[in-house]
Parts: structure tokens; sequence; C-alpha cells
């Protein structure tokens, strides 16, 4: 039975480097969302920067796992053999939820995830003990470190209210003073923020990503004999007072003199410090426990004692971790923020949710946000009626967007938002995360740097008519998922721990098994989608500013939505002849997604006709009747797909076989007229729409004479109406998908020029992407 101790070591060791790999990519997001969202410097110089400040912060990481060791359990009260399932419980679990978590792109805490894992472990082993031994249930508060328990779960409540809260009353503030012509502002305005920026980004440096160093705790004569610590503690003012006059004048020479730049050096400085705490702090979340396991399998080797009868009073001991296997976990971090396309997707959420223009939206609105938002407004009225209307003119000035004019001849993409606001985010996050530190209050960097950005992006307005619905309703769903981080952690260590307590021997391997092949099956998965995604037949938004133009660049998504028409309409078909219920529902998906893009192709029609000359007008009557047709074929194909899903899962009588056989000559009059079109288009060979619109007439003959068979079908022999219903809805739907690919094959045909060369435009398209 010893032996099992040694793999269980092993195991956690394992599962520690993938617990890094998964945890750095959830918390990517803490450091990076503002450099990359203001595009201030290039991605590899974000890159660099954060991995050095992840490096350096592992390596002169906190050497005392105080949280996994005995923040949240009483350790004397637990035997060995306990403590061990309780530290297996919550690795198993915590790479689980994370991964989870990334998978779906949505930003959580390491920190509530690790703490909640402990809690649940903890309390299902000590229920365990006290029914074991016959006692009381209410004694397992005595296992529990319930002070800090309840801390944390206050900490979160209140980091989610005052991160929010101030991150907008200091974004509206800057916004006042600075407006979005911040460049333009006299010399001494730029010091004085950025003295002030960088004091509160440095102290953090020292007070959060130094505080639990070795260097920290050591004594200096020139501090009256005290710690560093304890100096930072307790000289806060004097600190901040001279920080704030030293870094001021650096600004204004580096500003008025060097020419530099001071909003890309506060988020440089803010990018480098929020990466060094995470990794100086955070670093507990991901290694503590399989450290604290290794610390009590040394002690128990070293007793001699049996495990059951080897009590854990060890671990409220202070053990300094190995350097080494700091450095090792650094580089493991490092990696993985390199190479980790989750933590890509991870970044993406929170950028979608904060930027200042228009986004494809993530999340659908719900009667809580749209409840928020009149909310909102209603207050926004009030504050207008009360304000003179001199003074509302005056702040509106301020937080008016510029109006960026794009070259047509190149697509740019734009930051998510300004300089500003990104040093605003790395600052309040700076000086909020500082602040808690200094009065030992437990806090989770995630929820701070998530609710400071969203804080911003209200107070800066960029939770506008068109998409304030949206946004807050992402907020909702990323708050509520924090907390189901804690309440399924809880419950799913508490779970594991129990199946652990069961038969070790035979539940830690299974359990290790399962969680290994979840991990590799969501990496394949997530895979897989990430090829679709690029893979995939996506409409491009049109750019030209000619009708001409617009038909070559158009092209490609009438070849495209020609040749996923077909298959969708084919895959009704064939579903409905099998009574393939799975193929049905997947082809559904198919022509919802189709309808989906095919709606934001039309809601940039906006954008488009603004970025059209006087002399190009007539563009925009083309594009809008294209899209309209487009939109019309998309709805058909919805309706077959539909109506055959909804038939064969409410398990109604099988089409019979003529019926199939008339649907499947439909269908292959419909290939060959769809394979041509799309040819024609793929090619541009546009001079031959018109022999595709000949045929239109030989295609209704097909379906007229179908219409009539089941016409005579109906008064002679047809007994189910359920099959008469759903046979003439889709060949009228049918019927309709035909005028409407015929309109959209008319409106080229009537608009196209052949004296234009087709490569020449083409090759400008190119050019313009």
């Amino acid at each position: 039975m010893d032996n099992i101790y040694l793999y269980m070591i092993i195991a956690l060791a394992i599962l520690a480097i993938a617990d890094l790999v998964v945890g750095v990519s959830n918390d990517a997001v803490n450091f990076l969302n503002s450099a990359i969202g203001s595009k201030a410097i290039s991605f590899k110089t974000i890159m660099i920067v954060a991995s050095l400040g992840v490096a350096v912060g592992a390596v002169f990481s906190s050497g005392m796992m105080e949280v996994a060791r005995k923040g949240i359990f009483n350790p004397g009260e637990f035997m060995f053999n306990e403590i061990m399932i309780i530290f297996m419980a919550v690795m198993i679990t915590d790479i689980l939820l994370l991964d989870f978590f990334n998978s779906v792109g949505m930003p959580t805490s390491t920190t509530v995830s690790i703490v909640f894992e402990l809690l649940g472990a903890a309390v299902a082993m000590a229920l365990i003990k006290i029914g074991h031994d016959s006692g009381d249930f209410s004694n397992v508060i005595d296992y529990i470190n319930t002070s800090k328990a309840s801390q944390i779960i206050f900490g979160i409540l209140l980091s989610v209210v005052v991160a929010f809260s101030i991150g907008a009353l200091v974004q509206w503030v800057s916004r006042l003073l600075l407006s979005y012509n911040f460049e333009k502002k006299a010399h001494w305005v730029g010091a004085l923020f950025g003295g002030f920026a960088l004091t509160a980004i440095t102290y953090f440096i020292f007070m959060k990503g130094l505080k639990g160093t070795s260097y920290a705790k050591e004594s200096f004569d020139i501090l009256g004999g005290g710690t560093m610590k304890d100096f930072l503690e307790t000289q806060v003012l004097s600190i901040v007072l001279v920080s704030s006059v030293i870094w001021s004048l650096l600004s204004y020479v580096l500003i008025a003199f060097v020419k530099t730049n001071i909003y890309k050096l506060i988020i440089i400085v803010g990018t480098f410090a929020l990466a060094l705490a995470f990794a100086g702090n955070d670093l507990v979340n991901f290694i503590g426990v399989p450290v604290a396991a290794y610390n009590s399998f040394l002690a128990w080797t070293d007793s001699g004692l049996a495990a059951t009868a080897f009590p854990m009073d060890v671990l409220a001991a202070k053990v300094p971790t190995n350097n080494w296997l700091l450095f090792g976990a650094g580089m493991v971090m490092v990696l993985t923020l390199w190479f980790s396309t989750k933590a890509k997707n991870v970044v993406k959420t929170s950028l979608d949710l904060s930027s200042q223009g228009e986004t494809k939206e993530r999340f659908q609105p719900n009667s809580l946000s749209r409840g928020f938002v009149r909310f909102a407004m209603l207050m926004s009225q009030m504050t207008a009626l009360m304000l003179p209307k001199s003074w509302q003119a005056k702040i509106d000035k301020q937080f008016e967007t510029p109006v960026i004019t794009l070259s047509k001849n190149k697509q740019l993409e734009l930051p998510a938002f300004d300089l500003v606001r990104a040093a605003v985010n790395l600052m309040v996050a700076a000086v909020l995360i500082s602040i808690a530190t200094s009065y030992k209050l437990p806090l989770s960097t995630t929820y701070v740097t998530f609710m400071v950005a969203m804080g911003t992006s209200l107070a800066d307005r960029a939770w506008g008519a068109e998409s304030a619905v949206y946004r807050v309703a992402g907020v909702i769903n990323v708050i509520g998922g924090w907390f189901f981080t804690a309440f399924s952690a809880f419950t799913a260590a508490a779970l594991v721990a129990y199946l652990l307590n069961l038969n070790l021997k035979v539940m830690f391997p299974i359990l290790l098994v399962v969680a290994f092949g979840l991990l590799i099956r969501s990496s394949i998965v997530h895979n897989k989608k990430s090829k679709e995604v690029k893979a995939e037949d996506s409409l491009k938004k049109a750019e030209s500013s000619s009708v001409q133009g617009v038909i070559h660049e158009s092209a490609g998504n009438i070849a495209n939505v020609i040749k996923r028409g077909n298959k969708i309409y084919t895959n009704a078909i064939n579903g409905l002849a099998k009574q393939d219920l799975s193929s049905l529902k997947k082809n559904k998906k198919q022509v919802d997604k189709l309808s989906l893009e095919v709606d934001d192709l039309r809601n940039n029609i906006f954008y488009f006709i603004k970025n059209l000359d006087e002399s190009s007008v007539g563009a925009s009557n083309f594009y809008i009747n294209i899209l309209g047709y487009l939109q019309d074929m998309a709805q058909s194909l919805e309706y077959i797909s539909k109506v055959s899903y909804k038939h064969v899962n409410n398990n109604h009588k099988k089409l019979k076989f003529n019926q199939i056989k008339e649907l499947k000559e439909v269908d292959s009059s419909f290939e060959n007229l769809f394979n041509d079109t799309k040819l024609a288009f793929d090619s541009r060979s546009f001079e031959q729409i018109g022999n595709i619109l000949d045929r239109k007439q030989d295609v209704l003959n097909v379906l007229s004479d179908k219409i009539q068979k089941q016409v005579e079908r109906t008064r002679t022999e047809e007994s189910s109406p359920k099959n008469t219903t759903l046979y003439f809805s889709v060949l009228l739907e049918t019927k309709d998908l035909l005028t409407a690919t015929m309109n959209l094959l008319q409106e080229y045909n009537n608009s196209h020029d052949a004296s234009v060369e087709p490569a020449t435009i083409v090759n400008n398209t190119t050019d313009e992407e």
C-alpha cells in the first residue's frame, strides 16, 4: 500500500505541469488584455514583456505555499492518507475545471477554484471521518479554517463591485481631463498622469509582486532596522508622494525632451507588473498542492509511522520552495503563454466585451441585461436633467470619439480601445490589488482586472445603444461563470475525494485515466474547431466602392452560399429519406450558421454605404439587393431544414417511396443548377449566367409536376395529413428558393459589365484585404 503514495506524488507532479498550462491559458487575460487591446506595441513585444514578467515573478515567487498547506483547512486534524486524498482530488478537479473554462473562452479565477476545491475536498474528508467515528457533523468546523474561507468569499463579492465602480470612476475623470485628443494636451498634463500611473504600478510591483519573497523579509538598517515588507506597508503615504514627484518629473523629461509616448511606457510597465504579480503570487494555485503533498510525503517517510497514524501538523510549519522548481514552473508558464491558443481565446472574450468599436457580439441579450440597460439609461437621463446644458455639452465634447478615415486601398484593424483606457485599466487594477494586499484581504486578480476593464468600458461610452444589451449580457455570463466555478469546484472536489476514499488503489488510477482522457479529448476537440474556423467558407464583407468592384468581390460569397445551400438542401432530403434525426440536427445547425453570416453582412451595410464616394452610390443599391436575395435563399433553406427536422423528431410517418423518389429528382435538378452557378461565380464567367437563367422554367416545370402528382395522391390514396403538409411545404419553399436564386442571378446579369477585366478587380480586392 505504501507504494501507492509514491505513485500519487509522481501523478501530482505530472498534474502540476498540466495545471500550469491550463492555468496560464486562463490567467493570461489578466496582463495581456490592455496591451493587446490598445495595440500600443507589437504583439511580439507584448509577449516578450509579459514573458519577462512571468519569468521574474516565478523565480521571486513566495517560498511559502500557505493557502495549499493550511489556509483553508487545519492540517493537524487529518492523517497522511487523508491529506493525500484531499490533494489528489483537488488537482484532478482543478485541471478539468480550468480546461473547461478555457475551452469556452471564459476567464475565471484560479485562486477561487483552488480555494473551493481545497474546501470541498477537506469538508468531504472531514464528514467521512466524523461519520466513521459516529461524531457530531456540526464538528466539521473544527477541521476547516472558517475565518479564511469567509474572507475569501467576501473578497469575491467585494472585488466585483469595487473594481467595476472604481474603474468606471477613474476612467470617466481621466477621459474628462484628457479627452480622446490626449496626445495634443500640454506636456505637464501627460507628465502628471504618467507620474500617478507609474507610481501606482511600481508600488504594486513591490507590494504585490515581491511581497512574499525572501528579499522582502530581509532587514535593512536604512529602514530603521525593519524589513522591506514592513516599510512598504507602514510608509504608504510617504512612498506614494515621493514616487509621484520623481515619476512626474521623469515623465515630463521623457515627453518634452526625449519625445517618448508616456502612455505606451505605462502600458509596457503595467503589463510587466501584472505578469510578475501573477507568476509571483498565483503560482501557488498551480504547484502549491503538489509541493505540499511532496513535503508531506517526505515527513511521513522519515517518521516510519503508518499512513493512517501520522498526523499532518508538519504542514503548519513554513517550508521554502526549491528555487529550481520555481524556475522550471516559470519556464512552463512562459512557453504556455507563447503557444496556447486557448489563452488567445480567453483574451478575445474580454476584448470583445470592452471594445470601443463594433464587434461580432458573442452573447445574446437576456431579461437581466435589458433591465440593467434600461436602468442605466434612466439614470443617464436623470443626470442630464440635473446638470446645466452648458456643462453637459462640455462633457459630451470630451467624450467625442475621433473619426478615423480608413484608406480605400487598405483595411486597418483598429484597436479595441485607446492608450488612455489601457493605462487606466493597468493603473486601477494595480492600485486595488496593492491596497487589498496591504490589508491582507484575499483577492482574485482575474476578477479585479476583468471588472476594471468592464467599468472603464462603461465610463468610456463603449457600451452604446447598439451594443450595451449584448455587452452587459456577456458580463453577467462571465460573473455567473465565476460563481459556477466556486460551486462546481467545491462539489466536484468533494465527490472525487469521496470516490478516492472508497478504494484508493482502484479509484486512483481510474480517475487519473479519466482526467487525462478528458484533457486530451478537450485538446483534440479544440484543435479541430480551430482548424474548422480557419478552413471554413465564411462570407466576406464588401469593401469596393464601384458596382463592378462589388460584383467581382461578392462573387466569392455567392459561390459560397450556393455550395453550402446545395449541401444543406441535399442533406435535408437525404435526412428525410433515411429518417436520420442526427443528420437533420447537424444540417439545422449549418443553416443557422449560414443565416447568421448573411445577417452579419446585412449589419455591415451601414459601414459599406458610409465608405462610398458620391460617384459610386449605385454600388449600394446593387449590394443591398444582392444581400436581400441571399437572405431569401437562407430563409428558404432554414425553413426546409426546420420542417424536415421537426417531422422526424416528432416521429411522424415516413414519406412514401414515390414522394422520396420525386424529392430526389428535384434535388438532382437543383444540384445541376447550383453546380453550374457555383462554377460561373468561382471562375467569374458571368456571361454564363444568361444560360443558367434560361433553365429556370425547366426546374419550375419539375416542381409543378411534383406538386400536381401530390394533389392527385392526396385525393385518391394519401392518408397522412402530416406527410402531405411536409411534402407541400418542402416543394413550395423550394419554389421560393429557386425564385430567390434566379432573382440574384438576374441582378448580376443586368449589372455586369463584360468590358471590365475580372482579374484587375480581383487583384485590387486582394490588395484591399
